[in-house]
């Protein structure tokens, strides 16, 4: 009996001595981990040209501009700052790339420059001698039923004098025209009066005669076909032709 009591005292002993050492034992270190850098940022670039349209001979304006980049290179020129302006002026339509690298990464823009072949000049055609005569000698006008030149078509023979003096190689017909009343036969009498009327005005302008043929077609080839008078008067003239 004393032997079992001894053996449970023994036991008891130990399971105490067991729970103090567990209590005394030391609790476990946790390590700390220490978080990673942020990464680096992503470069940026912009690039522009301005205008986007041009002819050749002509400059455009290249700008750009980047960050967070290292380097920075624009193709066809080489490296360039982060931010600037160039001006260009190619002889072609052209596209240009610009590439910024840094320690986040690369990035790239465009920009397109479109040229275009100058406009054609019209070329300098000199009017021929026809189109100055036609531009230079204006018809004589006159009233109702008369052969007499007023003041403003005196004026008016004596400008396409200057021009014809101008031109002694040039020789014309003067037709003599009216408007639609009266006959055929009188009509072709008062033309033909109107065609040397111009050919005398001409003369006292020094247009040698020998230059000048005269004609009569009456009211047979009007130039105005209403029936008023400002078409009548249109018709009542002496009218310039050169063979």
């Amino acid at each position: 009996m004393k032997s079992r009591t001894s053996l449970l005292v023994f036991v008891l002993t130990l399971a105490a001595a067991l729970v103090f050492l567990a209590g005394c034992a030391k609790k476990p270190v946790t390590a700390k981990v220490q978080a990673p850098p942020p990464a680096p940022p992503q470069p940026t670039v912009t690039l522009t040209v301005n205008p986007t349209d041009i002819q050749q001979g002509q400059t455009a304006n290249l700008t750009w501009e980047s960050q967070n980049a290292t380097s920075v290179t624009l193709e066809s020129v080489g490296t360039v700052d982060a931010s600037g302006s160039r001006s260009v002026n190619p002889s072609e339509s052209t596209s240009y790339r610009i590439i910024a690298k840094g320690p986040g990464g690369t990035a790239d823009a465009t920009a397109r420059l479109t040229v275009s072949a100058p406009a054609a000049a019209a070329a300098s055609v000199e009017p021929t001698l026809r189109e100055l005569f036609e531009r230079n000698v204006k018809d004589a006008y006159f009233a109702y039923d008369s052969y007499k030149l007023d003041t403003e078509d005196q004026q008016l023979v004596a400008s396409s004098a200057k021009f014809l003096q101008e031109h002694p190689e040039l020789k014309f017909t003067v037709e003599g025209h009216c408007d639609e009343r009266g006959s055929e036969e009188y009509n072709l009498a008062l033309g033909a009066s109107r065609a040397q009327a111009v050919k005398e005005a001409l003369a006292a302008q020094g247009i040698d005669g020998s230059r000048v043929e005269t004609t009569s077609v009456g009211k047979e080839k009007p130039f105005c076909t209403e029936s008023n008078e400002e078409c009548w008067h249109s018709n009542r003239r002496g009218h310039y032709i050169l063979p």
